[in-house]
């Protein structure tokens, strides 16, 4: 079976660093960028299993790239992270099929059982 691809977005380098440690040793290839720009372009490139992605960013937003991903990979599963949970943005997003919606700190065993749900779709 093909390795899983997983890409992180978030502009906090620890959340990337932590998610791709954890994730690489459920054997998942991952991949993390620090903001949306260079992530969107490498999503030109390749498709990922699945994308999670900060709400709040710089410049670009989890929303966009939540809008970017269903044009580029509709197959795609976008998971969502925010410090900034609130239940508006929640609704919004879950409107929008995101799979997940968690607040941070998320828990890394709670965003590895998201993640394998989302490889069963």
């Amino acid at each position: 079976m093909a390795q899983s691809r997983i890409m992180v977005i978030d502009d906090e380098k620890i959340v990337g660093d932590m998610a791709k440690m954890s994730l690489e040793q459920e054997g998942y290839a991952v991949e993390t960028f620090l903001s949306a720009e260079p992530a969107l372009r490498r999503l030109e490139e390749e498709r990922f299993d699945v994308v999670v992605t900060d709400y709040k960013m710089k410049g670009i937003d989890g929303m966009e790239v939540l809008r970017t991903v269903r044009s580029l990979h509709p197959a795609t599963q976008v998971i969502m992270i925010t410090a900034f949970a609130n239940l508006d943005a929640a609704i919004e997003a879950l409107r929008r099929d995101v799979h997940d919606f968690f607040p941070k700190p998320v828990k890394i065993k709670e965003l590895k059982a998201s993640i394998k749900r989302a490889l069963e779709k």
